[in-house]
């Protein structure tokens, strides 16, 4: 008499037993780390938005960001306001900083009216503007947090990346690059024109703040242009905002 484990039936109705029991357990699992998930992600957003304006903990090349006991704190005493930007309206909103921007670009696609979340902080009575920017690297996405003062003269920034080539493109995140961006003008002769990332750019020592230009990362020629477009693309949607400022 046949074992009836050895039948195709029983195959069958094992793996789909199996398929079920693991797509609970991972249900389940993924439910109950929601929590943590979301407050880790909350964190991590507010960190980058105090780096960006100079709240940090870094010492001369490192970067560090105010440790996780600190930092809702410190987001607290820094961060004045939470704005939307939607349109021609601007809002008050805590939360400005769960928008997602990835999102936002794909409603901005299908032709409606994305979110703009702006951060207006304020550190030994100087305002800062830091609009959170995303874009596209040469593996997959880069992101970043902008600083910027009345007139769009970059106060700091802090970029991040997904999949960029570790020692190439994945240096956007280092200090010797990101702080090259202190000081650079979003503007030209009233006009918005961006910073680039440039491979020509004649200033190695960053000297000229005028000249809408940072040196590249050697090597990293496509995602030093990701930067230069989404710095451009995005910081360009918060213009007539700024004008307000006026």
């Amino acid at each position: 008499m046949s074992n009836k484990t050895d039948s195709n039936l029983y195959t069958i109705l094992f793996a789909i037993g199996m398929v079920l029991v693991v797509g609970a357990l991972l249900a389940f699992t993924a439910s109950s780390l929601r929590p943590m998930i979301d407050a880790n992600k909350k964190i991590e957003k507010q960190q980058n938005i105090l780096y960006a304006m100079g709240v940090n903990e870094n010492d001369e090349t490192s970067v560090t960001f105010i440790s996780t006991d600190k930092v809702e704190g410190e987001f607290g005493k820094y961060i004045k306001k939470q704005l939307v930007i939607e349109g021609d309206k601007v809002s008050e909103d805590a939360k400005a900083y769960l928008i997602d921007v990835k999102k936002q670009q794909a409603l901005a696609k299908e032709g409606k009216t994305r979110k703009l979340p702006l951060f207006v902080g304020e550190k030994e009575g100087k305002a800062f503007y830091i609009a959170p920017i995303r874009g596209k690297g040469l593996w997959d996405a880069i992101w970043g947090y902008i600083a910027m003062d009345k007139n769009m003269v970059v106060q700091g920034v802090f970029f991040d990346h997904k999949g960029e080539t570790p020692g190439l493109g994945a240096n956007i995140k280092q200090r010797f690059f990101m702080d090259d961006f202190t000081g650079e003008d979003l503007m030209s002769n009233g006009q918005f024109k961006g910073i680039a990332v440039s491979k020509s750019n004649a200033d190695p020592k960053n000297e000229d703040k005028t000249d809408n230009e940072v040196d590249a990362i050697a090597g990293a020629t496509i995602t030093g242009d990701g930067v230069s477009a989404m710095i451009k693309s995005e910081l360009k949607l918060y213009v007539p905002y700024f004008k307000t400022l006026k």
